[in-house]
């Protein structure tokens, strides 16, 4: 039985996750953090929920034999929680956005010298995993490309860091096959500010929408002489995410290091 520990456990997403700890037969949930709710018994959020009682700060699972520690709150709040389990010598899946290029070196450093180790990706859900794996085989057969991603409208940050992962996938995938870079954009005239999105890496255009009603959603526009290709992933419920959660506690533990991306885990 692997003891997990979750840091904003409080949260939509949070709770989410508690219920799929709980309903694993290996797995047990032994510690919940979450300054919004602090001193909150848990299973008065949620009653399918054990009682547990929520913390204020990660540093309340020292002494809980916590094993493994999920973390899907914000790129601040994750940044403390690797730390700390580096320090601690405690496992750490992370499914926060907002981590830059910076946050992964650091973690990997910290996690070389540690006796745990971590899993850090963008997007649990198997098939956004599966959407980047195909978009990575395409892209060196097709002339251009743009990614429109889809969320909530609580979302914070935009574009999505899966979008923004999308789309270094695709430029990494490009660079390999030596098709060289994308086409300049032709259009000359914006009539709106932000009308063609965001640039993101290799050039490829990035767009958001945030609307009430979607979860997480996300289409990637390959075009070509002739013909063009759509690949599409839909998230409609937060439990789309959870297979791959509950996939990366159980195998951080044989992972040594910083593994980033779920793909490695899934061995596509």
């Amino acid at each position: 039985m692997t003891r997990v520990g979750v840091v904003g456990a409080g949260g939509r997403m949070g709770r989410e996750i508690c219920r799929a700890i709980t309903a694993a037969e290996d797995l047990e949930l032994t510690g919940v953090v979450d300054p919004a709710f602090a001193g909150t018994d848990l299973a008065d959020l949620d009653g399918s929920l054990p009682s547990l009682t929520l913390a204020e700060d990660v540093e309340a699972l020292e002494g809980t034999g916590v094993e493994v520690v999920v973390d899907f709150t914000t790129a601040e709040v994750a940044r403390r929680t690797l730390e700390w389990c580096a320090h601690h010598g405690v496992h750490a899946v992370v499914g926060t956005t907002g981590l830059d290029r910076r946050d992964l070196d650091a973690a990997a450093r910290r996690f070389e010298g540690s006796p745990a180790n971590a899993v850090v990706a963008a997007n649990f859900a198997i098939g956004a995993v599966l959407l980047m794996r195909l978009c990575e085989l395409a892209a060196p057969h097709m002339d251009s490309v743009e990614v429109i991603e889809l969320h909530h409208d609580r979302k914070r940050d935009a574009p999505s860091g899966t979008a923004m992962h999308t789309a270094e996938v695709i430029e990494r995938a490009r660079r390999a096959a030596g098709v060289g870079p994308l086409p300049a954009d032709p259009t000359t005239e914006t009539v709106l500010v932000g009308a063609r999105g965001g640039e993101g890496p290799g050039g490829i255009r990035v767009h958001s929408v945030r609307l009430p009603g979607l979860v997480a959603h996300e289409e990637v526009v390959f075009g070509a002489v002739g013909q063009s290709l759509s690949i599409r992933h839909d998230a409609y419920d937060r439990s789309s995410f959870m297979p791959g959660v509950v996939l990366a506690v159980r195998q951080v533990g044989s992972r040594p290091g910083l593994t980033v991306g779920l793909e490695t885990l899934l061995g596509v």
